[in-house]
């Protein structure tokens, strides 16, 4: 954990100005750059020191075995893990013989900036050789967002007070050593050498190197162009052997002169294509690199990001950290999922190994949410990639006996990954989080087009899982039983509520979905039976509900359990899951991450206010957040409800999850789901932002600390900006043909002119929320905790 912040606060960059060695894996993965395509974690130039050397192509995965102790039907036979590919990111320098390393000589300054709105890490190195000589370094980085296979690096060397001997290594490094990484069940497999060369070849100022991956086959090349602007008499050589290939430059730097490299990467893999295609295919990225220049890399970058900004931007005045945080999560976000191009966006993205490079539920329902109303173009290019992976989904589910399809839980390439069936398949709710999403883009965007091609498929599919694994009772209720809902403390449980409202969504969206394209859905094999029993399985969709305490059990029965201990846990004790067998936590009342409030959050509408007071009161008793998922939740409902301080606790924890590296891992990756929680913790939160039917409403309220939050959304080709203050809210329609907007209820029609409207003071609910001792979030403000209990 950084317990000192390692980042100056400053509102569109992350700076750091002090180099921390205990702290270096964890900025690894904060000043990581990726464009969904390429992920490059923020290693130091010279590769070492490092905490965990990184370079990620997405999906590119090595398969291995998944031991059991006693085999079992249905269990996944293989795993997919992240490799590590070719390093492109190393340039070694060598300064009158003495390799320029942070750790000998004297290190003078050191800063690293993370730019969000020129997309690019810059690092800036004032040091002294061992015998006392001084050089000036700066490198400038970046992966393009608008040339998805490339990668750039502009390198400088200054001599300062005496003439030096430089000598220059640009490198192309694959089967990097990687530490061994924690126990932690989160963190990734290591694997040793996975890459078995094809072909290493060097030419003029080019390198380039082929490899396939040893078990999942999959062949990878990477290729590196050097331009040199130095002083006469500067020598240069390139070599290839093995698993490297180095470009090295030579020269004599007099007191103020400078050597300046500049290195152009391209990266590509492919399941099917030849050596010589993805020889070509690289070739031809280098290329247009190559005719773009530094210069007209750097200028497509800032006008890519400027528009980006332009319908994404968050403003908060009051709180620079969260500030900062928020914009630092949106742009790992788009980092995330800009180019992915029918592929998935990892819970880390591309910045990590954690969780061996899966993606999981997190990106339906907590990164596309978001994605869908800032660049909603990542959200169709993400749900491609699910429709892509159907032929695996719907083979799963007939293995376990259902129709339709079977999502898996964890994946890179679209089987089943998680060896662990409680807290894995039997996580059906994957399938509506799938479908919600589906919905949600479908709604943003009106893009009908998508919905026939891709979406209707996996409406589909998930709605004919939902109305296998179901069943009427003899009183006619639909019962989904022997799942695990968000919580995944609560495993194999009957009627879990998240589980029943999502697959009730799923079943009524396909069933509209078929009526908007009945062709579509008679090549399907769609019947008109077939969606009557959709809709009365919706319809009759069983809720449980406790009487005698007015709340909704997380499942049927959660009420009636023990609940835990939590006088007698210890703060070391937590995650619970590293310290307790799941029997004991399967059996009791606590709850790891938001379950049913995440469902008062997505299915709003099945919520009586009251009912939301009550159950947000008794499940926070409860909830440890064991999971980066849960504070966001929690933070859109408190603000809903009135708990204004406790949603801007929880904000405070979404947000600065990776900064301050609360959960002590961010060493493995981002936490993509959380950084998207900041913008939902103040969009849906604070904004009240909510969306359905082709209308978006707002019901805003701020919490003290807070002055003004204003945040710019895309909506059915609008972009539009929302301004809210103590006392009023104004909407500003920046693009695009007037909308119709509900505030507060109240309907109007947002045209060229602003509209000013006050903000009603927030509901004020009697009631004491508490959290388990020892969970309760940091305060944001002094007080918070007092103003919280009566």
């Amino acid at each position: 954990m950084i317990t000192n912040s390692a980042f100056t606060v400053e509102p569109w960059v992350v700076r750091e100005r002090d180099l921390d060695m205990g702290t270096l894996a964890q900025t690894e993965s904060v000043f990581a750059l990726s464009n969904g395509h390429i992920g490059m974690r923020g290693n130091l130039d010279e590769g070492e020191p490092h905490g965990l050397p990184g370079t990620y192509l997405n999906s590119v995965y090595e398969q291995r075995p998944l031991p059991y102790a006693e085999a079992g039907y249905g269990y996944p036979e293989s795993g997919q893990t992240v490799v590590n590919v070719t390093n492109g990111k190393l340039i070694r320098l060598l300064v009158d013989d003495e390799p320029f390393e942070i750790r000998y000589g004297r290190l003078h300054e050191h800063e690293r900036l993370l730019d969000l709105r020129a997309g690019t890490l810059t690092r800036r190195v004032r040091w002294s050789a061992p015998s006392g000589c001084p050089v000036r370094v700066a490198s400038t980085r970046l992966v393009s967002f608008t040339q998805r296979a490339v990668a750039a690096i502009r390198y400088e060397v200054e001599a300062l007070d005496r003439p030096v001997r430089i000598v220059v290594q640009s490198e192309l490094v694959a089967n990097e050593s990687l530490p061994a990484l924690s126990g932690d069940p989160r963190a990734a497999a290591v694997l040793e050498s996975p890459l078995v060369m094809e072909e290493n070849v060097a030419a003029e100022h080019c390198a380039m190197m082929i490899h396939r991956i040893r078990a999942s086959g999959l062949r990878i090349a990477a290729v590196m162009r050097n331009e040199v602007d130095a002083p006469e008499g500067t020598d240069v050589d390139l070599s290839g052997a093995g698993d490297i290939s180095r470009f090295t430059v030579v020269t004599r730097l007099e007191p103020g002169q400078r050597l300046r490299l500049v290195k152009l990467l391209a990266y590509g893999w492919s399941a099917q294509r030849s050596r010589p295609a993805m020889h070509d295919q690289v070739m031809a990225a280098l290329a247009g690199a190559g005719s773009t220049g530094w210069d007209g890399l750097v200028s497509e970058q800032r006008a890519f990001l400027d528009d980006f900004w332009s319908g994404a931007d968050v403003e908060i005045d009051g709180d620079p950290q969260v500030q900062q945080a928020v914009r630092f999560g949106l742009f790992h976000l788009l980092q995330a999922g800009a180019r992915t191009e029918q592929r998935p966006i990892p819970a880390k993205g591309l910045t990590g190994p954690g969780y061996d490079g899966h993606t999981f539920w997190d990106t339906e329902s907590f990164v596309l949410p978001v994605l869908s109303y800032t660049y909603p173009s990542a959200v169709a290019d993400t749900l491609d990639w699910r429709r892509t992976t159907l032929p695996q989904a719907e083979d799963r589910a007939e293995r376990l006996g259902l129709h339709g399809a079977a999502f898996p839980w964890r994946t890179i390439h679209g089987e089943e990954c998680s060896g662990y069936w409680p807290a894995g398949t039997a996580a059906f709710h994957i399938n509506a989080d799938i479908a919600c999403a589906v919905a949600r883009y479908v709604d943003a965007t009106h893009d009908l087009g998508f919905e026939r091609e891709s979406g209707l498929p996996l409406l589909v599919a998930t709605a004919r899982l939902w109305r296998s694994l179901g069943h009427h009772d003899v009183d006619g209720r639909f019962r989904i039983d022997g799942v695990t809902g968000p919580d995944e403390y609560s495993a194999l449980a009957d009627n879990n509520v998240y589980t029943n409202l999502m697959a009730r969504r799923n079943l009524r969206a396909a069933a509209d979905a078929t009526v908007r394209h009945p062709d579509a859905a008679q090549q399907l094999g769609v019947t008109v039976d077939e969606t009557a029993s959709w809709r009365a399985a919706a319809d009759a969709t069983y809720l449980p509900f406790d009487d005698q305490l007015g709340v909704h059990p997380q499942s049927e029965g959660f009420t009636e359990h023990k609940r835990w201990d939590f006088a007698a846990t210890e703060p070391e004790q937590y995650p619970l899951m590293l310290h307790f067998p799941y029997f004991e936590l399967y059996r009791k009342q606590v709850v790891k991450q938001a379950d049913l409030v995440l469902a008062m959050y997505l299915c709003a509408e099945d919520f009586m206010f009251e009912e939301k007071v009550r159950n947000f009161a008794y499940y926070e008793a409860l909830t440890v957040r064991d999971s980066s998922l849960s504070a966001a939740v929690q933070a859109v409902i408190a603000a809903e409800i009135g708990q204004l301080d406790l949603a801007y606790d929880y904000l405070g924890e979404a947000a600065l999850m990776d900064l301050d590296d609360l959960e002590h891992n961010t060493r493995d990756g981002v936490h993509i789901a959380s950084l998207a929680g900041a913008w939902t913790a103040l969009v849906a939160g604070f904004g009240g932002m909510r969306a359905g039917g082709g209308r978006i409403r707002f019901d805003p309220h701020l919490p003290d600390g807070i002055t003004r939050l204003a945040f710019r959304l895309c909506y059915r080709g609008r972009r539009f900006q929302v301004v809210v203050t103590g006392d009023t809210t104004t909407y500003h329609l920046l693009e695009g043909d007037p909308l119709s907007v509900m505030h507060h209820g109240e309907d109007f029609l947002l045209g060229e002119e602003p509209a000013t409207l006050p903000t009603p003071a927030a509901p004020a609910p009697d009631c004491w929320i508490r959290q388990p001792r020892g969970r309760e979030p940091l305060p944001r403000r002094a007080g918070a905790m007092a103003r919280r209990r009566p």
